[in-house]
């Protein structure tokens, strides 16, 4: 007589024969209590290793519809228009979760049928997180999203697994709810196109190994000025890609989106990796260094807790509205220093008129691209017409190609 749980098929195999052996049993009898028992056992291996399939979610639909008396029009509230339901109903439409929640909420359809999973639920919803609101149209161009029907609908879906690519909501959540956010933030700027960006770029850089943890203190003065050589070489982009790598930093260049006046940004994922995003807005081997050296700065000086978002947009440099952020300024000091030494730039080592000699000759001693002199010069002067051929122009893109992409 069995008289332990069904754990194994052997066992469940011999309660399934003794059953068969004690249907006939009297009632009030051993027989019929160890038939009761064996049926319990029997049930339970079953629903944990054969549940029964749940309803198909259309189904369940139109048979809600049928007890409540329901036409097509008493679904307009929870899908949509008419045609919305009708596309639905025909499996011409799929469910989004919109839909689902209101259906669920509305009719009182389970959620485990709606997603068609046994204790499925629907995931917690965002208090005043518009998710329509996402530029999914042209991140699904660029491949940063799946490409599928109806975009603008399932933009909660969408943009769900990529908040799950990126680490989760506690990866994002100063991006989506701009807590922790700080720099020069163009007022104009799209907040969910920033979010957005911000996804791809934390994103990226999960999907990259790293060989080594970032250690507090090694981006020292010194190593600042190490990467910023790295410029002198033509494939110095590439160069620094692959130090930073061995320092347990994530670079990853992700072409900014409308509306998002953004040039870089410095982050920190949830296991203490930080990540600098680049946009290349402006394709000069100049702003390239400065950039990436600016972010640099941050990660050394400013980066603490995960979630925290350093985003700038240097079109702001220098400008009133953001000359108080005394993170902003010593991350330009920081820079500026990195990429020429203030002692040496002090001496005024370009006299006069700045000419293309001069400017190579300076590069060459420094051992830095000749880009970032005349783009110091170009800032310093604010005429950005100056040495507009030294600086670079369509020379750092290149380097980092996305596929599946228009910009």
């Amino acid at each position: 007589m069995l008289t332990r749980l069904i754990k194994i098929e052997k066992d469940y195999n011999i309660a399934l024969s003794r059953i068969e052996e004690l249907m006939d049993a009297k009632k009030n009898t051993p027989e019929a209590d160890e038939l009761e028992l064996l049926t319990a056992l029997v049930e339970m291996y079953e629903d944990k290793h054969y549940p029964m399939d749940l309803p198909d979610p259309i189904d369940a639909i139109k048979f809600r519809m049928e007890q409540l008396g329901l036409n097509q029009q008493g679904l307009v509230p929870f899908i949509g228009s008419r045609s919305k339901v009708s596309e639905v109903l025909n499996r011409k439409k799929s469910l989004t979760l919109a839909m689902m929640r209101a259906l669920h909420n509305g009719l009182g359809i389970s959620a485990d049928v709606l997603l068609s999973a046994h204790g499925a639920d629907f995931p917690a919803e965002i208090p005043d997180v518009d998710w329509t609101r996402f530029p999914v149209f042209e991140m699904a161009k660029r491949c940063w999203l799946s490409k599928v029907d109806d975009l603008n609908e399932k933009a909660e879906e969408l943009m769900r697994e990529l908040i799950e690519r990126a680490g989760g909501f506690q990866a994002v959540s100063a991006a989506l709810f701009r807590k922790g956010v700080t720099s020069r933030y163009n007022a104009k700027t799209d907040s969910y196109a920033l979010t957005a960006w911000c996804l791809r770029v934390l994103s990226l850089a999960r999907e990259d190994t790293l060989d080594h943890k970032y250690k507090a203190g090694t981006l020292n003065a010194a190593a600042l000025r190490d990467i910023a050589r790295l410029s002198y070489f033509n494939n110095g982009p590439l160069l620094v890609k692959e130090y930073l790598n061995k320092q347990g930093i994530h670079l990853v260049v992700a072409p900014h989106l409308p509306r998002t006046y953004l040039d870089g940004a410095a982050m920190i994922m949830t296991d203490g990796t930080p990540v600098v995003g680049l946009t290349l807005r402006y394709d000069r081997i100049d702003n390239f260094w400065f950039c990436l050296l600016h972010e640099l700065a941050h990660v050394a000086k400013h980066l603490s807790n995960p979630g925290m978002i350093f985003i700038d947009d240097f079109d702001l440099r220098g400008h009133e509205t953001e000359l108080t952020d005394t993170k902003e300024k010593q991350a330009d000091k920081i820079a500026a220093a990195a990429l020429i030494p203030k002692k040496i730039w002090e001496q005024n080592p370009i006299q006069g008129k700045a000419t293309g000699q001069k400017i190579q000759a300076l590069a060459e001693e420094l051992k830095i691209h000749p880009a970032i002199i005349a783009g110091r010069i170009r800032f310093e002067k604010k005429n950005y017409k100056l040495l507009s051929k030294y600086v670079g122009n369509k020379e750092t893109r290149k380097h980092f190609k996305e596929s599946c992409i228009t910009v």
